[in-house]
């Protein structure tokens, strides 16, 4: 068994519109002028670096944008070029949201549970319906038929609907979910965290005050169903408000776990210590906790550099050691660096390696590592089983690199969104994409 992390490609519309209520990084550089070329090349390369140390690495394709289909649901007629003509006139903020790139970050594409912990032994996808913003909202369809794509074989793979698309069952997919296990090979305990309850909630129980809480409880327990995970293999906890009202919009922009290591801040959740001693009661395994107190980082520190938005890897020699993916930014805050190289490296956990990635382009954005992947334990028979030429190799990689460097703008405003020039060279860009990975036809336009 293996941790496959299936990155999303960054599409050639990525633009900062300060779509993501909530999301910092993303608001503090709305309106900025955006490199979709540099954007995806980031990506590529990171995922090359990781192929090349040893990791089993997959891409999974970007969305159709502009979404043209959307703004015709809205009201908007006439050709695509006067569609975004009228659009760009008479609502900028709704073009801005169906060019939205946001589907780079596949962490929210979709939850999985492996094989060796569903009852039927078949991987199991659920797409989370992003309700909560109207930009994301536009994905699930589209990355539905993705997975199918990739992931056909129906005794291997099992294929759930998103959850209904209601406030009560808001589901931001598996930048919430954490798999913690002695091992990929060994059953799991599921970590699902929440920010709000929808239905019989406690009056008394603290919320959020100024951002949203995305997750419901009853998201992650109809997740949970779907999957046929029993009470023994899922432990939900709530978010602290305090840290969504910093910036936190999902778990994973505060706590990261993989194998046994749990690498959380102190404000991570709203029940610290129930949350730790029920994952400790139901895994097979010792938990490892490593926890960054308050005073070591603040929550500002903590959302501005995304230390805990890193990607946590098991090394692939077997000897449970592990490495941490971080982006750049954590080498250019003291406070973070210092509690790298203390707490973490100098620490007694299996952490024994910081690797230091450029994303900036999704970093400002408010996306960093651990945002860009989806992570899928497969059996080596389930990764032969997969469809289409989707597993990252120095010949994929160089196909994607030329795609890039052939498609993409290297230079994008706000403006530009409604330039109908964009929308068809995305077209073009896109259905070569679909013959590169070889997935079939999975975009709108391709469908009919």
């Amino acid at each position: 068994m293996r941790e496959v992390n299936f990155d999303g490609l960054v599409g050639p519309t990525h633009n900062y519109a300060g779509l993501a209520h909530g999301n910092v990084a993303s608001m503090r550089h709305g309106g900025l002028e955006s490199n979709p070329k540099e954007a995806a090349l980031q990506g590529l390369a990171k995922m090359k670096a990781l192929k090349d140390s040893g990791f089993a690495q997959g891409v999974l394709p970007p969305q159709q944008r502009p979404d043209i289909g959307a703004l015709r649901d809205l009201g908007f007629s006439g050709s695509n070029a006067q569609v975004l003509e009228r659009a760009a006139l008479d609502a900028p903020q709704l073009l801005r949201a169906v060019c939205s790139a946001s589907s780079m970050w596949t962490a929210n594409a979709a939850t999985v549970t492996p094989s060796l912990d569903a009852a039927d032994s078949r991987v199991h996808f659920t797409p989370a319906n992003l309700q909560s913003s109207f930009h994301r909202f536009l994905e699930p369809r589209t990355t539905a038929r993705v997975l199918a794509a990739i992931f056909r074989d129906e005794t291997r793979f099992a294929h759930h609907p998103a959850l209904p698309a209601t406030p009560a069952f808001s589901d931001e997919g598996a930048a919430n979910h954490t798999r913690l296990a002695a091992t990929h090979g060994e059953a799991g305990v599921h970590l699902f965290v929440y920010g709000r309850q929808a239905f019989g909630g406690d009056n008394d129980r603290k919320e959020p005050v100024r951002y949203p809480a995305r997750q419901t409880l009853e998201a992650s327990q109809a997740i949970a169903r779907q999957h046929g995970l029993n009470d023994a293999q899922a432990v939900f906890a709530q978010q602290h408000p305090e840290a969504i009202d910093a910036g936190v919009f999902h778990n994973d922009v505060i706590a990261v776990g993989n194998g046994p290591v749990l690498l959380y801040h102190e404000m991570a959740f709203l029940e610290e210590e129930r949350t730790l001693e029920e994952l400790r009661s139901k895994m097979a395994a010792p938990l490892i906790p490593v926890r960054v107190p308050l005073e070591a980082m603040s929550l500002e520190d903590a959302v501005s550099s995304y230390l805990f938005n890193s990607q946590l890897l098991s090394d692939s020699d077997g000897s449970g050691a592990m490495t941490l993916v971080v982006p750049g930014e954590c080498q250019e805050n003291e406070a973070v660096w210092r509690t790298i190289q203390d707490l973490l490296l100098g620490g007694n956990n299996p952490i024994g390696e910081v690797v230091v990635k450029d994303v900036k382009q999704s970093m400002r954005n408010g996306g960093g590592p651990a945002c860009l992947r989806l992570r899928v334990v497969l059996s080596e028979d389930e990764r032969s089983g997969l469809s289409g030429r989707v597993l990252l190799d120095d010949g994929l990689y160089g196909d994607l690199i030329a795609w890039v460097e052939k498609h993409y703008r290297d230079r994008l405003t706000p403006e530009d969104l409604a330039d109908p020039q964009l929308a068809e060279e995305t077209l073009t860009a896109l259905d070569e994409l679909t013959q590169i990975l070889a997935i079939g036809n999975v975009y709108p336009f391709q469908l009919g």
